[in-house]
């Protein structure tokens, strides 16, 4: 039974890898009319580690192929995740347009007491996010692909956007679920991109509508709030040019000597 876990920091394209993911490890078991992405959110057909009400037994209880997704840092990843030979995906993305996602969420989460872009700005800034900083988070992962590039792949969103085919093949070997020739050349890759591309997934009934339900904060998720843009560089539409090229300072410093660039 193989285990495969997904992490990321928030907002740099959770909802998104959780489909590809999904899709690709269980295309033999669900055709694209019958598919649970039809009725059900990626957030669930691929639960999050850390929030699950019934702790982690329920992992050893998933059939196999086993998904699971987690924003944690990978210091504090359980040792059966980070040390057991299950392989990890990192998806990580472009700063600033992380940051622009991240704020319109939590907007639209407390929508009674929105936070204003620059306040949002000082916290991201000064790291103060429920998963540690931006850039601690990417380069704890960065680092282990480095040291375990067969049980750790490193991601980018951009390169998804950019050529899809090519990371969603790579995404496939990863996990140990290569596409065949006779897939490659019936347009399987292709329609598994398709299926799994914002735009389908947002057009989807079951993500337009209802929501998530945190009872402990008493906070409901709007279903499409995990879809909004998914463009790259849309920063650029919030954002002054001071507040940009302070993040990219900040960034460039902390990643200096590490080889990682985004």
């Amino acid at each position: 039974m193989t285990t495969q876990s997904l992490p990321r920091h928030p907002k740099a394209g959770t909802t998104w890898l959780k489909a590809l993911a999904f899709t690709v490890a269980n295309r033999g078991r669900y055709t694209f009319a019958d598919h649970p992405l039809l009725t059900r959110i990626p957030q669930d057909v691929v639960p999050f580690l850390e929030i699950h009400p019934g702790g982690l037994d329920y992992v050893d209880k998933m059939p196999s192929p086993r998904l699971i997704s987690t924003h944690c840092p990978f210091s504090v990843l359980p040792p059966g995740i980070s040390s057991s030979g299950c392989r990890i995906v990192y998806l990580c993305r472009e700063p600033k347009d992380t940051f622009v996602s991240r704020w319109h969420f939590e907007r639209s989460i407390c929508k009674a007491d929105p936070i204003g872009i620059n306040d949002a700005f000082n916290l991201f800034y000064e790291g103060c996010t429920p998963y540690g900083p931006f850039w601690n988070h990417n380069l704890g992962y960065w680092k282990e692909s480095l040291t375990r590039p067969k049980e750790v792949m490193f991601l980018r969103y951009e390169d998804i956007v950019s050529d899809p085919l090519k990371v969603v093949r790579e995404l496939a070997s990863f996990l140990g679920v290569p596409f065949t020739e006779d897939e490659d050349e019936g347009g399987v890759v292709d329609q598994v991109v398709r299926f799994c591309s914002i735009e389908s997934l947002r057009n989807l009934d079951v993500n337009k509508t209802g929501g998530i339900e945190h009872a402990a904060s008493n906070v409901i998720i709007d279903h499409s709030s995990f879809f909004r843009k998914g463009k790259v560089g849309d920063w650029v539409n919030h954002m002054g040019k001071d507040m940009a090229e302070k993040l990219d300072r900040l960034v460039e410093d902390k990643f200096k000597g590490s080889g990682l660039e985004i």
